[in-house]
Protein backbone atom coordinates (compact mmCIF):
# COMPACT_ATOMS: atom_id res chain seq x y z
CA UNK A 1 0.00 0.00 0.00
CA UNK A 2 0.99 3.55 -1.04
CA UNK A 3 0.48 6.74 0.49
CA UNK A 4 -1.97 7.66 -1.54
CA UNK A 5 -4.04 4.18 -0.62
CA UNK A 6 -4.08 5.73 2.53
CA UNK A 7 -5.41 8.87 1.51
CA UNK A 8 -7.95 7.28 -0.31
CA UNK A 9 -8.77 4.80 3.15
CA UNK A 10 -9.55 7.73 4.84
CA UNK A 11 -11.02 10.04 2.21
CA UNK A 12 -9.01 12.06 -0.16
CA UNK A 13 -12.07 14.35 -1.32
CA UNK A 14 -14.48 14.61 1.81
CA UNK A 15 -15.01 17.34 4.25
CA UNK A 16 -12.01 17.93 5.44
CA UNK A 17 -10.48 18.33 2.24
CA UNK A 18 -13.49 20.78 1.42
CA UNK A 19 -12.96 22.59 4.71
CA UNK A 20 -9.07 22.43 4.65
CA UNK A 21 -8.66 24.13 0.99
CA UNK A 22 -11.39 26.49 1.86
CA UNK A 23 -9.79 28.08 4.83
CA UNK A 24 -6.45 27.94 3.29
CA UNK A 25 -7.84 30.12 -0.35
CA UNK A 26 -9.35 32.85 2.20
CA UNK A 27 -6.55 34.36 3.16
CA UNK A 28 -5.63 34.36 -0.95
CA UNK A 29 -8.46 36.65 -0.97
CA UNK A 30 -6.77 39.27 0.06
CA UNK A 31 -3.12 38.43 -1.46
CA UNK A 32 -4.27 40.79 -4.51
CA UNK A 33 -4.98 43.81 -2.17
CA UNK A 34 -1.57 44.04 -1.03
CA UNK A 35 0.66 42.94 -4.45
CA UNK A 36 -1.37 45.28 -6.23
CA UNK A 37 -2.28 47.80 -3.81
CA UNK A 38 0.40 50.61 -4.90
CA UNK A 39 -2.10 50.94 -7.40
CA UNK A 40 -3.93 53.00 -4.91
CA UNK A 41 -2.22 53.90 -2.24
CA UNK A 42 0.59 55.74 -4.36
CA UNK A 43 -1.90 56.90 -7.56
CA UNK A 44 -0.23 60.25 -8.70
CA UNK A 45 -3.03 62.97 -8.36
CA UNK A 46 -2.98 66.11 -10.76
CA UNK A 47 -0.45 68.73 -9.14
CA UNK A 48 1.03 71.86 -9.71
CA UNK A 49 3.10 73.94 -7.59
CA UNK A 50 1.87 75.69 -5.08
CA UNK A 51 1.59 79.90 -5.27
CA UNK A 52 3.96 81.74 -4.10
CA UNK A 53 3.70 82.01 -0.05
CA UNK A 54 4.93 85.96 -0.04
CA UNK A 55 2.40 87.07 -2.37
CA UNK A 56 -0.86 88.34 -0.53
CA UNK A 57 -2.41 89.70 -3.72
CA UNK A 58 -3.03 86.38 -4.99
CA UNK A 59 -5.60 85.59 -2.12
CA UNK A 60 -7.92 87.89 -4.02
CA UNK A 61 -8.05 85.78 -7.14
CA UNK A 62 -10.05 82.70 -7.95
CA UNK A 63 -8.28 79.55 -8.28
CA UNK A 64 -8.05 79.55 -12.14
CA UNK A 65 -6.38 83.04 -12.32
CA UNK A 66 -3.76 81.82 -9.43
CA UNK A 67 -3.02 78.96 -11.69
CA UNK A 68 -3.28 81.12 -14.89
CA UNK A 69 -0.30 83.96 -13.48
CA UNK A 70 2.04 81.51 -11.36
CA UNK A 71 2.40 78.08 -13.12
CA UNK A 72 3.46 78.10 -17.03
CA UNK A 73 1.91 75.76 -19.49
CA UNK A 74 3.66 72.41 -21.52
CA UNK A 75 3.69 71.64 -25.09
CA UNK A 76 0.45 69.92 -24.72
CA UNK A 77 -1.00 73.33 -23.14
CA UNK A 78 -1.54 71.97 -20.10
CA UNK A 79 -0.15 73.45 -16.38
CA UNK A 80 3.43 71.81 -15.67
CA UNK A 81 3.89 69.77 -12.85
CA UNK A 82 7.19 70.87 -11.35
CA UNK A 83 7.51 74.34 -12.61
CA UNK A 84 6.49 77.71 -11.85
CA UNK A 85 7.13 81.20 -12.84
CA UNK A 86 9.43 83.05 -10.38
CA UNK A 87 7.14 85.65 -9.74
CA UNK A 88 3.19 85.99 -10.65
CA UNK A 89 2.77 86.89 -14.45
CA UNK A 90 -0.09 89.43 -13.39
CA UNK A 91 -0.21 90.39 -17.21
CA UNK A 92 -1.54 87.22 -18.43
CA UNK A 93 -4.60 88.65 -16.72
CA UNK A 94 -4.93 90.89 -19.53
CA UNK A 95 -6.63 89.68 -22.79
CA UNK A 96 -3.57 89.60 -25.47
CA UNK A 97 -1.11 90.33 -23.06
CA UNK A 98 2.00 88.03 -22.82
CA UNK A 99 3.88 86.62 -19.97
CA UNK A 100 6.91 88.58 -19.10
CA UNK A 101 6.19 91.91 -16.87
CA UNK A 102 7.83 90.67 -13.76
CA UNK A 103 9.68 87.92 -15.47
CA UNK A 104 12.28 89.71 -17.24
CA UNK A 105 12.36 92.52 -20.25
CA UNK A 106 9.37 92.23 -22.50
CA UNK A 107 9.30 89.50 -24.96
CA UNK A 108 11.56 87.21 -23.49
CA UNK A 109 10.74 83.76 -21.60
CA UNK A 110 10.03 84.28 -17.80
CA UNK A 111 12.27 83.26 -15.65
CA UNK A 112 10.88 79.88 -14.00
CA UNK A 113 11.68 77.76 -10.62
CA UNK A 114 11.09 74.56 -9.20
CA UNK A 115 7.96 74.22 -6.31
CA UNK A 116 9.91 75.93 -3.56
CA UNK A 117 6.86 75.97 -1.54
CA UNK A 118 5.50 72.75 -2.66
CA UNK A 119 2.60 71.03 -4.27
CA UNK A 120 -0.97 71.28 -5.11
CA UNK A 121 -2.81 68.44 -5.52
CA UNK A 122 -6.35 67.58 -7.08
CA UNK A 123 -7.59 65.22 -4.73
CA UNK A 124 -10.89 64.36 -6.46
CA UNK A 125 -9.68 60.80 -6.86
CA UNK A 126 -8.44 60.03 -3.94
CA UNK A 127 -8.92 61.68 -0.09
CA UNK A 128 -5.05 60.65 0.02
CA UNK A 129 -2.39 59.22 -1.14
CA UNK A 130 1.22 58.50 -0.18
CA UNK A 131 2.40 60.87 -2.89
CA UNK A 132 0.12 63.92 -1.69
CA UNK A 133 1.49 62.94 1.59
CA UNK A 134 4.86 63.17 1.13
CA UNK A 135 5.37 65.00 -2.15
CA UNK A 136 6.78 61.78 -4.10
CA UNK A 137 6.51 64.03 -7.18
CA UNK A 138 8.93 65.70 -9.74
CA UNK A 139 12.40 65.30 -8.72
CA UNK A 140 11.02 62.30 -5.82
CA UNK A 141 8.96 60.45 -8.25
CA UNK A 142 11.18 57.50 -8.52
CA UNK A 143 10.93 56.77 -5.42
CA UNK A 144 6.82 55.51 -6.10
CA UNK A 145 8.28 52.47 -7.57
CA UNK A 146 11.20 52.21 -5.17
CA UNK A 147 8.13 51.41 -2.83
CA UNK A 148 7.10 48.62 -4.99
CA UNK A 149 10.42 47.57 -5.70
CA UNK A 150 11.33 47.59 -1.95
CA UNK A 151 7.98 45.26 -1.29
CA UNK A 152 8.68 42.84 -4.15
CA UNK A 153 12.20 43.02 -2.36
CA UNK A 154 10.33 41.58 0.71
CA UNK A 155 8.86 38.97 -1.13
CA UNK A 156 12.24 37.98 -2.38
CA UNK A 157 13.60 37.71 0.99
CA UNK A 158 10.41 35.31 2.26
CA UNK A 159 10.81 33.26 -0.64
CA UNK A 160 14.37 32.65 0.50
CA UNK A 161 13.62 32.35 4.14
CA UNK A 162 10.45 30.26 3.92
CA UNK A 163 11.26 28.46 1.40
CA UNK A 164 13.82 26.45 3.38
CA UNK A 165 12.15 26.67 6.81
CA UNK A 166 8.96 25.63 6.48
CA UNK A 167 11.01 22.26 4.63
CA UNK A 168 12.84 21.99 7.96
CA UNK A 169 10.41 23.21 10.56
CA UNK A 170 6.86 22.20 8.70
CA UNK A 171 3.84 24.14 6.76
CA UNK A 172 1.67 24.87 9.36
CA UNK A 173 4.00 26.80 11.98
CA UNK A 174 5.40 29.03 9.25
CA UNK A 175 1.94 29.44 7.94
CA UNK A 176 1.17 30.59 11.26
CA UNK A 177 4.09 33.19 11.12
CA UNK A 178 2.83 34.74 7.62
CA UNK A 179 -0.16 35.67 8.51
CA UNK A 180 0.83 37.11 11.75
CA UNK A 181 3.77 38.95 9.80
CA UNK A 182 1.28 40.37 7.32
CA UNK A 183 -1.47 41.40 9.77
CA UNK A 184 1.45 43.43 11.84
CA UNK A 185 3.50 44.81 8.84
CA UNK A 186 0.20 45.90 7.28
CA UNK A 187 -1.03 47.45 10.48
CA UNK A 188 2.24 49.40 10.94
CA UNK A 189 2.04 50.48 7.50
CA UNK A 190 -1.36 52.45 7.56
CA UNK A 191 0.29 54.35 10.29
CA UNK A 192 3.39 54.81 9.16
CA UNK A 193 4.87 58.89 9.61
CA UNK A 194 7.46 58.67 7.31
CA UNK A 195 7.86 57.12 3.70
CA UNK A 196 11.11 55.05 5.35
CA UNK A 197 8.41 53.75 7.78
CA UNK A 198 5.98 52.96 5.07
CA UNK A 199 8.47 50.73 2.97
CA UNK A 200 9.88 48.94 5.60
CA UNK A 201 6.51 47.64 7.09
CA UNK A 202 5.73 47.01 3.09
CA UNK A 203 8.71 44.83 3.21
CA UNK A 204 7.99 42.72 6.02
CA UNK A 205 3.98 42.43 4.63
CA UNK A 206 5.98 41.35 1.17
CA UNK A 207 7.93 38.46 3.25
CA UNK A 208 4.63 37.29 4.97
CA UNK A 209 2.68 37.51 1.62
CA UNK A 210 5.68 34.93 0.17
CA UNK A 211 5.64 32.68 2.79
CA UNK A 212 1.84 32.31 3.19
CA UNK A 213 1.96 31.49 -0.64
CA UNK A 214 4.02 28.89 -0.20
CA UNK A 215 3.03 26.69 3.12
CA UNK A 216 -0.78 27.28 1.59
CA UNK A 217 -0.01 25.50 -1.61
CA UNK A 218 2.21 23.02 0.22
CA UNK A 219 -0.51 22.04 2.47
CA UNK A 220 -3.40 22.19 -0.46
CA UNK A 221 -1.34 19.86 -2.54
CA UNK A 222 0.14 17.02 0.09
CA UNK A 223 -3.48 16.86 1.28
CA UNK A 224 -5.50 16.27 -1.72
CA UNK A 225 -5.32 13.21 -4.19
CA UNK A 226 -3.86 13.58 -8.05
CA UNK A 227 -6.77 13.27 -9.93
CA UNK A 228 -8.14 16.74 -8.61
CA UNK A 229 -4.91 18.95 -8.26
CA UNK A 230 -5.74 20.74 -11.52
CA UNK A 231 -9.33 21.63 -10.41
CA UNK A 232 -8.44 22.65 -6.89
CA UNK A 233 -5.22 24.29 -8.26
CA UNK A 234 -7.05 26.19 -10.62
CA UNK A 235 -9.71 26.94 -7.96
CA UNK A 236 -7.37 28.44 -5.97
CA UNK A 237 -6.13 30.77 -8.80
CA UNK A 238 -9.40 32.14 -8.93
CA UNK A 239 -9.09 33.18 -5.41
CA UNK A 240 -6.52 35.66 -6.28
CA UNK A 241 -8.56 36.77 -9.34
CA UNK A 242 -11.43 37.28 -7.20
CA UNK A 243 -9.15 39.12 -5.04
CA UNK A 244 -8.52 41.79 -7.44
CA UNK A 245 -12.03 42.55 -7.66
CA UNK A 246 -12.27 42.77 -3.95
CA UNK A 247 -9.92 45.40 -4.14
CA UNK A 248 -11.42 47.58 -6.91
CA UNK A 249 -14.47 47.36 -4.81
CA UNK A 250 -12.91 48.15 -1.32
CA UNK A 251 -10.82 51.10 -3.01
CA UNK A 252 -13.32 52.09 -4.44
CA UNK A 253 -15.12 53.11 -1.04
CA UNK A 254 -12.12 53.37 0.87
CA UNK A 255 -10.55 56.55 -0.77
CA UNK A 256 -7.73 57.81 2.21
CA UNK A 257 -4.45 55.85 1.97
CA UNK A 258 -3.89 54.57 5.14
CA UNK A 259 -7.21 53.39 5.78
CA UNK A 260 -7.75 51.27 2.22
CA UNK A 261 -4.10 49.38 3.82
CA UNK A 262 -5.44 48.94 7.19
CA UNK A 263 -8.97 47.34 5.50
CA UNK A 264 -6.60 45.08 3.67
CA UNK A 265 -4.27 43.79 6.61
CA UNK A 266 -7.00 43.11 9.26
CA UNK A 267 -8.04 39.89 7.39
CA UNK A 268 -5.40 38.14 8.13
CA UNK A 269 -5.64 38.09 11.71
CA UNK A 270 -8.57 36.47 11.57
CA UNK A 271 -6.93 33.80 9.43
CA UNK A 272 -3.89 33.86 11.62
CA UNK A 273 -6.78 32.76 14.44
CA UNK A 274 -8.10 29.90 12.65
CA UNK A 275 -4.87 28.46 11.01
CA UNK A 276 -4.19 26.50 14.76
CA UNK A 277 -6.72 24.15 13.26
CA UNK A 278 -4.87 23.28 9.75
CA UNK A 279 -3.25 19.69 9.94
CA UNK A 280 0.56 19.90 9.65
CA UNK A 281 0.90 17.38 6.27
CA UNK A 282 0.89 13.90 6.83
CA UNK A 283 3.90 13.64 3.96
CA UNK A 284 6.36 15.87 5.25
CA UNK A 285 5.74 14.59 9.34
CA UNK A 286 6.78 10.65 7.77
CA UNK A 287 9.66 12.36 6.24
CA UNK A 288 10.51 14.22 9.17
CA UNK A 289 10.83 11.26 11.54
CA UNK A 290 7.47 12.02 13.18
CA UNK A 291 5.61 9.08 11.79
CA UNK A 292 3.41 9.03 15.18
CA UNK A 293 1.71 12.19 14.61
CA UNK A 294 1.21 11.35 11.11
CA UNK A 295 -0.61 8.69 12.02
CA UNK A 296 -3.04 10.73 14.67
CA UNK A 297 -3.20 13.46 11.23
CA UNK A 298 -4.80 10.61 9.24
CA UNK A 299 -6.92 9.61 11.89
CA UNK A 300 -8.27 12.57 12.67
CA UNK A 301 -8.97 12.96 8.97
CA UNK A 302 -10.89 9.83 8.71
CA UNK A 303 -12.97 10.89 11.59
CA UNK A 304 -13.85 14.15 9.78
CA UNK A 305 -14.72 12.34 6.72
CA UNK A 306 -16.58 10.03 8.53
CA UNK A 307 -14.66 6.86 8.20
CA UNK A 308 -13.76 6.52 11.66
CA UNK A 309 -13.18 2.89 11.38
CA UNK A 310 -10.77 2.79 8.44
CA UNK A 311 -8.63 5.39 10.40
CA UNK A 312 -8.16 3.20 12.93
CA UNK A 313 -6.91 0.27 11.04
CA UNK A 314 -3.88 2.82 10.17
CA UNK A 315 -1.08 2.07 12.38
CA UNK A 316 2.63 3.26 12.61
CA UNK A 317 3.79 0.00 10.51
CA UNK A 318 1.47 0.08 7.77
CA UNK A 319 2.61 4.42 7.15
CA UNK A 320 6.09 3.50 7.27
CA UNK A 321 5.59 1.06 4.93
CA UNK A 322 3.66 2.55 2.32
CA UNK A 323 7.07 5.26 2.36
CA UNK A 324 9.61 2.84 3.03
CA UNK A 325 11.49 4.25 -0.25
CA UNK A 326 10.49 8.06 0.40
CA UNK A 327 11.84 7.70 3.93
CA UNK A 328 15.25 5.68 3.13
CA UNK A 329 16.00 8.67 0.21
CA UNK A 330 15.25 11.25 2.71
CA UNK A 331 17.89 10.14 5.25
CA UNK A 332 19.77 12.97 4.42
CA UNK A 333 19.57 16.81 5.00
CA UNK A 334 18.02 18.91 1.38
CA UNK A 335 18.92 21.81 0.68
CA UNK A 336 18.15 24.41 -2.35
CA UNK A 337 21.85 22.83 -3.85
CA UNK A 338 19.95 19.71 -4.83
CA UNK A 339 17.79 21.89 -7.26
CA UNK A 340 21.05 21.42 -9.16
CA UNK A 341 22.36 18.18 -8.01
CA UNK A 342 20.89 15.91 -10.53
CA UNK A 343 20.53 16.17 -14.44
CA UNK A 344 16.73 16.07 -14.38
CA UNK A 345 16.95 18.73 -11.50
CA UNK A 346 19.25 20.97 -13.21
CA UNK A 347 17.05 21.04 -16.34
CA UNK A 348 13.47 21.30 -13.96
CA UNK A 349 14.80 24.21 -12.00
CA UNK A 350 16.51 26.01 -15.12
CA UNK A 351 13.47 26.40 -17.37
CA UNK A 352 11.26 26.98 -14.21
CA UNK A 353 13.13 29.82 -13.29
CA UNK A 354 13.23 31.38 -16.79
CA UNK A 355 9.34 30.81 -16.99
CA UNK A 356 8.80 31.73 -13.11
CA UNK A 357 10.56 35.37 -13.82
CA UNK A 358 9.68 36.16 -17.44
CA UNK A 359 5.87 35.74 -16.00
CA UNK A 360 6.04 37.52 -13.17
CA UNK A 361 8.57 40.41 -15.16
CA UNK A 362 5.53 40.82 -17.73
CA UNK A 363 2.73 40.62 -14.95
CA UNK A 364 3.90 43.68 -12.94
CA UNK A 365 5.12 45.45 -15.78
CA UNK A 366 1.70 45.82 -17.40
CA UNK A 367 -0.63 45.25 -13.79
CA UNK A 368 1.56 48.57 -11.80
CA UNK A 369 0.26 51.25 -13.79
CA UNK A 370 -2.35 51.63 -14.65
CA UNK A 371 -2.91 55.49 -14.59
CA UNK A 372 -1.06 55.18 -17.99
CA UNK A 373 -4.02 53.83 -19.62
CA UNK A 374 -6.11 56.47 -19.38
CA UNK A 375 -9.01 54.85 -17.98
CA UNK A 376 -10.91 55.60 -14.56
CA UNK A 377 -8.54 53.17 -12.38
CA UNK A 378 -10.90 51.26 -10.79
CA UNK A 379 -12.53 50.87 -14.18
CA UNK A 380 -9.55 49.45 -15.63
CA UNK A 381 -8.82 47.15 -12.01
CA UNK A 382 -11.81 45.17 -12.54
CA UNK A 383 -11.41 44.73 -16.35
CA UNK A 384 -7.44 43.16 -15.57
CA UNK A 385 -9.01 41.13 -12.90
CA UNK A 386 -12.13 40.14 -14.82
CA UNK A 387 -10.08 39.03 -17.72
CA UNK A 388 -8.79 36.30 -15.44
CA UNK A 389 -11.80 34.20 -15.47
CA UNK A 390 -11.85 33.53 -18.68
CA UNK A 391 -8.36 33.43 -19.32
CA UNK A 392 -8.14 30.56 -16.38
CA UNK A 393 -11.28 28.52 -17.33
CA UNK A 394 -9.35 27.72 -20.75
CA UNK A 395 -6.15 26.99 -19.66
CA UNK A 396 -7.91 25.15 -16.95
CA UNK A 397 -9.69 22.88 -19.94
CA UNK A 398 -5.93 23.40 -21.73
CA UNK A 399 -3.73 21.83 -18.67
CA UNK A 400 -6.77 18.92 -18.30
CA UNK A 401 -6.86 17.74 -21.93
CA UNK A 402 -3.41 18.89 -23.94
CA UNK A 403 -1.02 19.00 -20.86
CA UNK A 404 0.74 21.37 -18.75
CA UNK A 405 3.51 21.53 -20.74
CA UNK A 406 2.17 22.73 -24.21
CA UNK A 407 -0.12 24.70 -22.06
CA UNK A 408 2.67 26.40 -20.12
CA UNK A 409 3.99 27.18 -23.47
CA UNK A 410 1.19 28.85 -25.62
CA UNK A 411 0.66 30.69 -22.54
CA UNK A 412 3.78 32.78 -22.29
CA UNK A 413 3.88 32.73 -25.93
CA UNK A 414 0.58 34.49 -26.63
CA UNK A 415 0.93 36.96 -23.99
CA UNK A 416 4.40 37.92 -25.87
CA UNK A 417 3.37 38.39 -29.17
CA UNK A 418 0.19 40.56 -28.02
CA UNK A 419 2.58 42.79 -26.03
CA UNK A 420 4.66 42.85 -29.49
CA UNK A 421 1.55 43.65 -31.47
CA UNK A 422 0.50 46.87 -29.35
CA UNK A 423 3.96 48.33 -30.45
CA UNK A 424 2.76 48.66 -33.52
CA UNK A 425 -1.01 50.65 -32.50
CA UNK A 426 -0.70 54.33 -32.73
CA UNK A 427 -0.97 56.07 -29.21
CA UNK A 428 -4.43 57.86 -29.70
CA UNK A 429 -5.87 54.48 -29.92
CA UNK A 430 -5.95 53.98 -26.23
CA UNK A 431 -9.00 51.64 -26.45
CA UNK A 432 -6.97 49.16 -28.97
CA UNK A 433 -4.17 49.64 -26.97
CA UNK A 434 -5.99 48.97 -23.80
CA UNK A 435 -7.94 45.92 -25.20
CA UNK A 436 -4.42 44.42 -26.25
CA UNK A 437 -2.92 44.96 -23.01
CA UNK A 438 -6.11 43.22 -21.12
CA UNK A 439 -5.65 40.29 -23.49
CA UNK A 440 -2.00 40.07 -23.05
CA UNK A 441 -2.67 40.12 -19.10
CA UNK A 442 -4.65 37.25 -19.03
CA UNK A 443 -2.37 35.16 -20.74
CA UNK A 444 0.17 35.48 -18.45
CA UNK A 445 -2.77 35.11 -15.65
CA UNK A 446 -3.16 31.62 -17.20
CA UNK A 447 1.00 31.30 -17.20
CA UNK A 448 0.70 31.95 -13.64
CA UNK A 449 -1.99 29.47 -12.72
CA UNK A 450 -0.87 27.34 -15.08
CA UNK A 451 2.97 27.37 -13.05
CA UNK A 452 1.76 27.00 -9.41
CA UNK A 453 0.69 23.79 -10.24
CA UNK A 454 3.14 22.48 -12.89
CA UNK A 455 5.77 23.83 -10.46
CA UNK A 456 4.16 21.80 -7.45
CA UNK A 457 3.91 18.78 -9.69
CA UNK A 458 7.50 18.66 -10.72
CA UNK A 459 9.76 18.95 -7.64
CA UNK A 460 9.58 16.28 -4.98
CA UNK A 461 8.18 16.45 -1.89
CA UNK A 462 11.72 16.61 -0.17
CA UNK A 463 12.66 19.78 -1.52
CA UNK A 464 9.41 21.28 -2.61
CA UNK A 465 9.95 24.21 -0.45
CA UNK A 466 13.29 24.94 -1.38
CA UNK A 467 12.04 24.39 -5.13
CA UNK A 468 8.91 27.10 -4.72
CA UNK A 469 10.79 28.87 -2.90
CA UNK A 470 13.69 29.46 -5.49
CA UNK A 471 10.97 29.71 -8.24
CA UNK A 472 9.05 32.21 -6.37
CA UNK A 473 12.44 34.33 -5.76
CA UNK A 474 12.95 34.20 -9.41
CA UNK A 475 9.20 35.99 -10.00
CA UNK A 476 9.76 38.44 -7.24
CA UNK A 477 13.26 39.45 -9.71
CA UNK A 478 11.19 39.97 -12.23
CA UNK A 479 8.50 41.86 -10.25
CA UNK A 480 11.01 44.16 -9.08
CA UNK A 481 12.83 44.45 -12.25
CA UNK A 482 9.78 45.33 -13.73
CA UNK A 483 9.61 49.11 -12.75
CA UNK A 484 13.30 49.88 -14.08
CA UNK A 485 12.82 48.51 -17.45
CA UNK A 486 10.19 51.89 -17.43
CA UNK A 487 12.95 54.03 -16.71
CA UNK A 488 14.46 53.30 -20.22
CA UNK A 489 11.56 54.79 -21.88
CA UNK A 490 12.83 58.19 -21.38
CA UNK A 491 15.71 57.49 -23.88
CA UNK A 492 13.64 54.74 -25.94
CA UNK A 493 10.10 54.82 -25.71
CA UNK A 494 9.69 51.66 -27.76
CA UNK A 495 11.84 49.60 -25.71
CA UNK A 496 10.06 48.46 -22.38
CA UNK A 497 7.13 46.66 -24.50
CA UNK A 498 9.90 45.09 -26.24
CA UNK A 499 11.37 43.85 -23.40
CA UNK A 500 7.99 42.84 -21.69
CA UNK A 501 6.82 40.59 -24.79
CA UNK A 502 10.26 39.14 -25.84
CA UNK A 503 10.54 38.20 -22.33
CA UNK A 504 7.68 36.02 -22.21
CA UNK A 505 8.29 34.38 -25.99
CA UNK A 506 11.82 33.33 -24.60
CA UNK A 507 10.86 31.85 -21.53
CA UNK A 508 8.30 29.83 -23.70
CA UNK A 509 11.19 27.96 -25.63
CA UNK A 510 12.45 27.23 -22.33
CA UNK A 511 8.87 25.68 -21.13
CA UNK A 512 8.98 22.95 -24.00
CA UNK A 513 11.72 21.43 -22.49
CA UNK A 514 9.91 20.53 -19.02
CA UNK A 515 8.39 17.08 -18.32
CA UNK A 516 4.60 16.69 -18.40
CA UNK A 517 2.78 15.63 -15.25
CA UNK A 518 -0.17 15.08 -16.37
CA UNK A 519 -1.95 12.26 -14.87
CA UNK A 520 1.50 11.31 -13.06
CA UNK A 521 1.80 11.26 -9.01
CA UNK A 522 3.42 13.68 -6.77
CA UNK A 523 7.39 12.44 -6.75
CA UNK A 524 8.33 12.32 -2.74
CA UNK A 525 11.85 11.94 -3.68
CA UNK A 526 14.59 13.45 -6.37
CA UNK A 527 15.15 9.73 -7.02
CA UNK A 528 11.45 9.56 -8.28
CA UNK A 529 11.84 12.60 -10.78
CA UNK A 530 14.81 11.16 -12.34
CA UNK A 531 12.80 7.87 -12.62
CA UNK A 532 9.92 9.94 -14.11
CA UNK A 533 12.80 11.39 -16.48
CA UNK A 534 13.64 7.86 -17.63
CA UNK A 535 10.02 6.86 -18.61
CA UNK A 536 9.64 5.08 -15.19
CA UNK A 537 7.22 5.19 -12.51
CA UNK A 538 6.61 3.92 -8.84
CA UNK A 539 6.31 0.48 -8.37
CA UNK A 540 3.79 -0.87 -5.86
CA UNK A 541 3.61 -4.20 -4.17
CA UNK A 542 0.18 -4.04 -4.28
CA UNK A 543 -1.90 -3.46 -7.21
CA UNK A 544 -1.70 -0.24 -9.31
CA UNK A 545 -2.01 2.59 -7.33
CA UNK A 546 -5.04 5.01 -9.10
CA UNK A 547 -2.29 7.77 -8.39
CA UNK A 548 0.09 5.94 -10.75
CA UNK A 549 -2.56 5.55 -13.69
CA UNK A 550 -2.41 8.21 -16.41
CA UNK A 551 -5.55 9.73 -15.99
CA UNK A 552 -8.39 11.72 -18.27
CA UNK A 553 -9.38 15.05 -18.07
CA UNK A 554 -10.19 15.95 -14.57
CA UNK A 555 -13.20 17.78 -14.98
CA UNK A 556 -14.40 14.49 -16.40
CA UNK A 557 -13.09 12.43 -13.85
CA UNK A 558 -15.16 14.35 -11.40
CA UNK A 559 -18.14 14.71 -13.17
CA UNK A 560 -18.09 10.56 -13.63
CA UNK A 561 -17.57 10.47 -9.73
CA UNK A 562 -20.57 12.93 -9.03
CA UNK A 563 -22.63 10.53 -11.59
Amino acid sequence: MAFGDLLEQVGSTGRFQVAHVTLLCMPILMMASHNLLQNFVASVPPHVCSAHANQSALSRLSQGEVLLVTVPLDQQGQPQRCQRYAAPQWSLLVPNETAGSEGGSEGTDPELQGCTDGWAYNMTEMTSTIISEWDLVCDLRSLKQMGQTIYMGGVLVGALIFGSLSDKYGRRILLLISNLLIAVGGTCAAFSTSFSVFCVFRFVCGMGLCGLVLNSFSLIVEWIPTHVRTVVGTGTGYCYTMGQLILAVVAYFIRDWRWLTLAVSLPFYVSFLYSWWFLESARWLVLNKKSEQAVKNLRTVARFNGRHEEGEKINLDMLQESMKKEMSCSQRTHSALDLFRTPSMRTITVCLSAVWFSTSFAYYGLSMDLQKFGVDIYLIQVIFGAVDIPAKVVITVSMSVLGRRPSQCAALILSGVTILINLSVPFEKQMLRTTLAVVGKGCLAASFNCCYLYSGELYPTVIRQNGMGWVAMMARLGAMVAPMVLLSADAVPWLPAFIYGGAPILSGVFAYFLPETLGSPLPDTIQDVEERANGKRKSSTSSPRKEELVLQDPITTLLKESA
